[in-house]
């Protein structure tokens, strides 16, 4: 039987926390998203972000929900690329453990705070991430980090060394790069595109993401 509520964003908060990697993915197809996680899974990942990229990704998300919470015990399945407050409440009502922005939209962090469900919105600035923060925001996401470096983190963490900044865009699934993110200050990476290459989205490449998946996370945990 499935456990739906409460979720406890807190738990939810601590294990993004402990496993620092925190991969995103889209496809437009079940099978091959079943597969994404059962692999990531196996390689000891227990967070995960399923992007809202296309149309009907909804209906991939919402089964896919269920074979998670039912077959990967411990798994965190969250929602990313969420714009608005309709949009957000489908995937929080598809069993979404998380809430993933690209940008700062009040409305949908209030929505999550109501639902107790962790929103992580996407801030482009100090004054953004301090916005975030103010409404309940335990971790926020900088983004697209490529264009910001390491070196933003670890100056904004003088003056603020409360923020908690989850890393997204120009995070590599390289022992060097993942390693001057967590070592600047960075409480999780988000991997993209570098880690899920179209052919291990079709399930061609099984051992190459379940050893990168493997590598990444021990060399984020070496670095912290």
């Amino acid at each position: 039987m499935i456990k739906r509520y409460p979720t406890d964003r807190h738990e939810t908060t601590r294990d993004i926390y402990e496993n620092i990697i925190m991969p995103l993915f889209y496809s437009p197809d079940l099978e091959q998203a079943k597969n994404v996680l059962r692999v990531c899974y196996e390689a000891g990942l227990r967070v995960i972000e399923f992007t809202n990229r296309a149309a009907f990704a909804y209906d991939v998300f919402h089964p896919l929900s269920l074979f998670c919470k039912n077959s990967l015990p411990g798994m965190r399945l969250g929602a990313g690329t969420i714009t608005d407050t309709g949009t957000a409440a489908l995937y929080l009502q598809a069993g979404a453990d998380f809430v993933v922005m690209p940008s700062l939209q009040p409305e949908v962090i209030s929505l999550c705070n109501k639902r107790k469900i962790l929103c992580i919105p996407g801030c482009g600035s100090v004054t953004e991430i301090s916005k975030a923060e103010e409404m309940g925001c335990e971790l926020v996401k900088l983004f697209p980090g490529k264009h910001f470096g390491p070196g933003f983190i670890s100056d904004l963490l003088g003056p603020m060394p409360w923020s908690s900044i989850l890393v997204s865009g120009g995070v590599e699934p390289v022992k060097e790069n993942i390693q001057n993110w967590v070592k600047a200050g960075a409480a999780s990476l988000a991997l993209g595109s570098k880690l899920f290459t179209p052919s291990i989205l079709q399930g061609n490449e099984n051992d190459t993401l379940g050893q990168l998946v493997s590598d990444s996370l021990k060399w984020a945990k070496e670095a912290r």
